[in-house]
């Protein structure tokens, strides 16, 4: 079974490799194979959001985790209101939508009470107060266990440090992005506040199948500081030096972090997850192989985001 790490001060015990379900799509039974597989396999923990196909991606999750409700960690996301023609939506942190917006979370989970509910962005003219203020008034009203937030701005999570009991902290980190090592995770580390990270894989780039994975786009412009070669270039010398799968060394350079309790992947089919699942059981990086891995990439600092 998978390893569990505490979140945050929480008493939620979370697998170290959760399920990101926005890639799970709107074929019930293709996503109920993989719900069900993630389960046997130990995870335990599962990120949506009501932003994922309108709503529907839920109604999937709630669907088929409702027999196993009291033996799973079931997260969600506020914050994005759709436009009525579902044609975009608007950012919208206010304490009456986050406290209309969990009731319908709720009924399409199927479920009682969420987790671990997290604002799903955030910026700093934001009326922080008042967010933190509607989601204090949900755990206290019994719909939502514990929240957190889902963010890379510095500046934004610093506030929240400051200002709230959140337990967590969603973020984008990967080898290939380094950013959070300078600035938020030492921060939220010394505060008792969990990481859980998301894009550790780098769109696939880290992983064996990097040249099938590489969208138009990231051919053309590169991933943040990195051009596509210099990409090509690095995976080149990480199968050398290593000689173990890409997913592996990248998912477990995650976790040898203090600060993260959880890498989040998603799965488009079972081979996908079962593959994950079994580079997360593998042997943990050493102190020296983080070293070289150090050595090897960049260290960057947030320039935007701010």
């Amino acid at each position: 079974m998978l390893k569990k790490r505490r979140l945050g001060t929480s008493d939620l015990e979370v697998s170290e490799l959760s399920l990101g379900c926005m890639s799970l799509g709107t074929d019930k039974g293709q996503a109920e194979s993989i719900i069900k597989t993630a389960i046997e396999e130990g995870i335990n923990f599962f990120d949506t959001a009501d932003l994922y196909d309108f709503g529907e991606n839920e109604k999937i999750i709630g669907s088929v985790l409702q027999p196993f409700r009291d033996k799973v960690i079931l997260a969600t996301k506020v914050g994005n209101r759709w436009n009525e023609g579902e044609d975009g939506w608007q950012w919208d942190p206010s304490k009456t939508y986050i406290k209309e917006a969990v009731k319908n979370s709720l009924k399409r989970l199927n479920t009682d009470y969420i987790d671990l509910y997290q604002l799903h962005g955030g910026t700093i003219e934001d009326r922080i107060d008042e967010t933190i203020e509607a989601f204090e008034e949900l755990k206290a009203e019994g719909f939502i266990r514990y929240y957190g937030i889902s963010s890379i701005r510095p500046n934004v999570i610093r506030e929240y440090v400051q200002k709230s009991n959140m337990v967590s902290v969603m973020m984008q980190y990967s080898l290939l992005d380094r950013r959070p090592e300078e600035e938020a995770l030492p921060l939220l580390h010394q505060n008792g506040i969990s990481v859980i990270t998301r894009g550790s894989l780098a769109k696939g780039l880290l992983s064996d199948r990097m040249l099938e994975k590489t969208s138009p786009s990231i051919g053309e412009k590169g991933y943040l500081d990195y051009s596509f070669s210099e990409v090509s270039a690095l995976v080149e010398k990480l199968k050398v030096a290593f000689h173990r799968p890409l997913n592996e060394i990248a998912l477990h350079y995650n976790l040898a972090n203090p600060a993260v309790a959880s890498v989040v992947v998603g799965a488009s089919s079972v081979q996908q997850l079962k593959q994950n699942v079994q580079a997360i059981k593998s042997n943990e990086l050493t102190t020296d192989e983080i070293n070289q891995l150090r050595s090897l990439t960049k260290s960057t600092i947030y320039q935007d985001h701010r």
